[in-house]
Formats: structure tokens, sequence, C-alpha cells
């Protein structure tokens, strides 16, 4: 048990000191030697982890993902939650910062950014999904055209804040976000219990955190399946 969680603790130093460099140099500019140095771990050590450049950059990619948020009768609420969570998480972790800042990196052309982009597509297909099995999407909406949607409605929100203030106000757009994307897809009498505020994601932050021990340092840490995202 010791030898997993230093594992896991490794692991963690890695993508950390890889998010930085990305972040810092870019992904075509950043050098396995730099992250290394970063990290201060060996190249054994790396490698046991992540084979190549684009596995960390992969690994990045999923520490969006990485932190699983209590389950709710409503699955829109899921879905406010995870776009609410996620836009918490932007402002106050660099590496998920740095995971945006590679799916959205016109210059990395050697990199497959598809995959970041389809795991938040999966996930809001899923959550959508549910949602209409359960009665709660009006009945035009299309699941796979709506995933889409909000996966591009939320990477422009973001941009745009991060253009203006820093994402300091990310919340807040996103709030705003839903405010205009959600009457045209909810049911009305769904659409009034929602929860929609920018105080939201500290609530459901804090339950996670409320969570038995080895659960929570579980997410922190990574180790659990992705189970949030609204986009890049």
């Amino acid at each position: 048990m010791a030898r997993q969680e230093r594992a896991i603790r490794t692991r963690r130093t890695i993508l950390e000191a890889a998010a930085a460099v990305f972040d810092e140099r870019g992904y075509t500019s950043a050098t396995i030697g730099e992250i290394l140095d970063r990290a201060g771990v060996t190249k054994g050590a790396l490698y046991f982890h992540f084979g190549s450049k684009e596995e960390l950059a992969v690994g990045v990619f999923e520490e969006q993902l990485a932190i699983t948020l209590p389950p709710q009768s409503s699955k829109l609420q899921e879905l406010i939650d995870s776009g609410l969570v996620l836009a918490r998480r932007l402002r106050s972790e660099p590496l998920v910062r740095a995971s945006v800042g590679l799916a959205l990196d016109q210059g990395a052309m050697e990199l497959d950014r598809t995959p970041a982009f389809r795991m938040w597509f999966d996930q809001n297909v899923q959550r959508l999904g549910e949602a209409k099995a359960q009665g709660e999407l009006l009945p035009h909406v299309d699941v796979a055209e709506t995933a889409e949607l909000l996966v591009g409605s939320f990477s422009g929100v973001q941009l745009l804040s991060q253009l203006r203030c820093q994402r300091q106000d990310l919340e807040r757009r996103v709030v705003v976000m839903f405010e205009h994307f959600l009457p045209s897809i909810a049911v009305p009498a769904v659409l009034a219990r929602l929860d929609i505020s920018v105080e939201r994601a500290e609530r459901v932050l804090a339950q996670v955190q409320q969570r038995p021990g080895r659960e929570r340092m579980e997410t922190q840490e990574g180790a659990v399946p992705a189970q949030v995202s609204s986009g890049a």
C-alpha cells in the first residue's frame, strides 16, 4: 500500500512538472529533460508512468476529469456542477489550467488533441443522455449536438475570461452561459429546480472534501475514474 501511494505521488509530481513546462514553453518547445529537472525524478521513474511526451500530455488532459462529484437526482444538475467545478478548478489549479492550454494550443501540430475533446464530449453525452432518459430534456433535444455545443461554448467562455481578466470572473461567465443555454433544452419544471449560482462550485467541492479519507485522497491524486467536464 505504501509503495502504491508513493507511485501515485510520483506520478502526480511528474504531471505537475510537465504541466508547468507545457504552460511556460508550449508543447512543441517543451522537452523531457526540462520536465525531469522540474520534477526532480529519474528518467526511469518518468518512463515507468509515461512512455512519451504525448502520453504526458494525455495525462495532463485527464486532470480536468480526475475528480468524482457527488451524484444528484437531476442529471442536468450534475451537468451544471461539472461545468462550475471545472471553472473553479481552472482558477485555482495550475495543472487543470495547463490541460486546457494544451487542448487549445494551436501550435501543437504534432500532438493529437482529439482525445481531450472526446473525453469532454463523451462526459456530456453521458449526462445529457441520462437526463433525457429521466424526462429532464425537451423532446426536440439532440443529445450529441447539444453536448458538442456545450463543449464549444465552455471553451469560448473560458478563453474570453482568460483574455479579459485571467479567468477571475469565469464562474460568473459560466453561470451566464448556463442561464442562456438551459432554457432551450430543459423541461420547465426541471429548470425551476436547478441551482445555477456562482457559489454552487464551492458547495459541491466542500462535499467532495467531506468524503472518507481514502476516497478523498484518491480523488485528489487523480487515481479515480474521470467524472467531470463540460469542456476545454
